[in-house]
């Protein structure tokens, strides 16, 4: 059992980094991002990984606010801040949007 939560645990970090590196290419590829923004987050919420669940909030709030999609930009970020882990990153880039 502790294996695959393990193998799990490592599918959901790779989700992440394939998702932060999709979003901060030169040139954006937002659906790629997204959907590996969204596995990881089904993973890191299986495995009840606040942080990294946290992360994946955030993400895709950036990666939102970089398409324009406002609403979904806040829900995101919304989410991410309730856990604290990211809280400090997570109200910049939040103060960043309402800027814009």
């Amino acid at each position: 059992m502790q294996a695959i939560a393990t193998h799990t645990l490592a599918t959901a970090l790779s989700c992440a980094v394939a998702a932060t590196l999709a979003a901060q290419r030169e040139t954006l590829d937002a659906a790629v991002a997204e959907t590996h923004y969204r596995q990881a987050l089904v993973l890191a919420d299986a495995l009840g990984r606040r942080p990294l669940q946290a992360h994946c909030h955030r993400g895709l709030g950036r990666l939102y606010a970089t398409t324009g999609q406002q609403e979904q930009t806040r829900a995101e970020l919304s989410a991410a801040m309730e856990m604290t882990f990211w809280l400090p990153q997570t109200e910049t880039a939040l103060a960043q949007v309402a800027g814009h």
